[in-house]
């Protein structure tokens, strides 16, 4: 619980008096040339992709953050956040409470002896950055990057925090909010966990180029791929005239179909043939009716006279 300096608790101030006096604040900033970025949550989800779904996992892993931790939810759903900035192991970030604070939060580099390993290990299973960003990998790779002190992720050990609020907690309402507010931003820009952790992601996809080529060929598990159709549409070919990958063309020669014939010769083919006196030919038609009508007693010109 947050007191200040006399041990009286602060003034409640509405949610709506907040963003009045953050948007205050954002105008304000503008003004000096100062881009915010503040975190707006949808629903009641605060993170959908997985980089953004493992960051918060992370955190509420370690019992020194649990506890503390869902305090921030109602300050980051509420877009208390004004402003979150996420740099080479750094986070800053203004947040509106009862007045607007100021947080930082330090994050050590990713060590060598851990990072290193991760490449080497993901080499075989890494397609590309698309795959790397997307999430859209093995779960042997999947685990490896959350492995809680060999992954990826940040442990209390390597995270201090700081807010300008007079709470004596270390990690008060205001880092916590930040802190899910990490997690929301990795959503659309998965790419900024690699920037804050000191590390670049092209290492792995380098590394995946020097794997055998059998190792590369697998998919990862649970992604997606798009299909002949789509390829299409991108790259504006027809998919349709590109033989499968490990199939040899056929060698024998396409049938030629012989060329359709004039359509004079066809129209003169379909005219009646003309009698001896240059009349039009009868249609053999109604002499087969006549005949047929002679052998069954049927009636004749000469009868019906």
């Amino acid at each position: 619980m947050r007191y200040r300096d006399d041990f009286r608790f602060a003034p409640y101030v509405p949610v709506a008096e907040r963003r009045r006096r953050a948007a205050e604040k954002v105008k304000e900033l503008a003004k000096k040339g100062r881009k915010t970025e503040g975190v707006q949550i949808e629903g009641r989800a605060i993170a959908r992709t997985f980089w953004g779904k493992a960051w918060g996992d992370n955190l509420e892993a370690y019992s020194d953050y649990a506890n503390r931790l869902p305090r921030g939810r109602t300050y980051v759903r509420n877009g208390s956040v004004v402003d979150l900035q996420i740099g080479r192991g750094s986070v800053t970030a203004i947040v509106s409470g009862s007045q607007l604070y100021e947080i930082e939060v330090s994050i050590k580099p990713l060590h060598a002896s851990r990072w290193k390993p991760l490449v080497e290990a993901s080499a075989g299973e890494m397609l590309s950055m698309v795959d790397l960003l997307a999430g859209t990998f093995s779960e042997q790779v999947m685990t490896r990057f959350c492995h809680r002190d060999a992954g990826l992720f940040p442990g209390p050990k390597e995270i201090s925090l700081k807010c300008s609020c007079p709470d004596w907690a270390e990690m008060c309402k205001h880092v916590a909010a930040t802190l899910y507010g990490v997690g929301a931003r990795l959503d659309a820009r998965p790419e900024l966990l690699f920037t804050l952790r000191g590390v670049d992601p092209k290492d792995l996809v380098a590394a995946a180029a020097k794997a055998p080529s059998n190792a590369r060929a697998r998919a990862p598990k649970g992604g997606k791929v798009l299909d002949a159709d789509g390829l299409g549409s991108i790259f504006g070919i027809d998919m349709g005239q590109i033989p499968a990958a490990g199939v040899a063309p056929s060698k024998k020669p396409a049938r030629v179909r012989p060329p359709a014939k004039p359509v004079k010769a066809l129209a003169k083919k379909s005219t009646p043939r003309a009698s001896s006196a240059g009349s039009p030919a009868k249609p053999r038609v109604a002499r087969q009716v006549r005949g047929a009508a002679k052998k069954t007693g049927g009636p004749t010109k000469k009868s019906r006279r």
